[in-house]
């Protein structure tokens, strides 16, 4: 059974699960799915369009689905899907997608801290911290596992890599590849993320295939040539498939 406040309002077309609790001052919306063990502290607003998976709770102040914050939108039925098991601390506040894509899409195991905003269409994967006052432009991807700490500012069409970690602070207009630790001003490479990855387990022997991919990718004067260098000189293991992959596929090019 849900714990729905007499001070809440829930649409008579919302789909709820079970067992979730809204608070009061919470409204929900229409065309709206939610699935189980949700927690909705007092003042959430769920919008048209959100699709919430289980087991996720959102703080106070918080809109997910909101109209997004683009020109081009002209009201096409879109969505926000997000997985289970995320935390969405105080005002966080989630755009829906535009014709783009059609589609915001936030995975599951995230924690998302006060004030986020992630604009339209864009693609969070799974087990991700993300810092307080943090802002992703539309169509940002950010790969698993990423940390990005407080008051990052992402430029639209920006790609994160996995296993990053990015400083409090930074601005950046370029795609962050895997693994590494980005930060300064202006945002640069600083370093492969040690700590980071002795962490998730990643062994010795891996930890030194990155560090040496890294070296070959930026001791030449273009991208494809320090690609090449990989290929030539480098074992194909997952970790440097992941840097060469996400270097090729890069369409704003890569921190340095």
């Amino acid at each position: 059974m849900n714990q729905i406040s007499e001070m809440a309002y829930v649409h008579p077309e919302a789909q709820l699960g079970d067992n979730n609790i809204i608070g009061p001052f919470c409204y929900i919306d229409r065309n709206t799915v939610i699935g189980d063990n949700n927690v909705f502290q007092n003042s959430v607003t769920v919008n048209y369009g959100a699709r919430i998976g289980n087991n996720n709770e959102f703080f106070a102040g918080g809109s997910i689905s909101a109209k997004p914050q683009d020109l081009k939108f002209r009201g096409e039925d879109t969505i926000c899907e997000i997985g289970d098991n995320n935390s969405f601390r105080e005002n966080v506040n989630i755009s829906r997608g535009t014709a783009s894509k059609g589609t915001t899409r936030i995975g599951s195991h995230n924690l998302l801290m006060e004030n986020v905003h992630v604009a339209h269409d864009c693609e969070l994967g799974n087990n991700i911290i993300i810092g307080n006052s943090t802002k992703f432009a539309g169509e940002v991807i950010v790969d698993d596992n990423a940390i990005i700490s407080a008051a990052v500012l992402c430029h639209q069409f920006c790609r994160i890599g996995g296993y990053v970690m990015i400083q409090g602070g930074c601005r950046f207009s370029m795609d962050v590849p895997p693994y590494i630790i980005a930060g300064k001003e202006p945002t640069h490479y600083c370093g492969v993320n040690l700590i980071g990855l002795r962490r998730r387990g990643f062994t010795p022997e891996a930890i030194t295939q990155i560090h040496d991919t890294y070296r070959l990718l930026y001791s030449k004067a273009t991208l494809a040539e320090g690609i090449a260098a990989v290929r030539e000189q480098m074992p194909p293991t997952k970790e440097v498939d992941y840097i060469v992959s996400f270097a090729e596929s890069s369409k704003r090019g890569i921190l340095r």
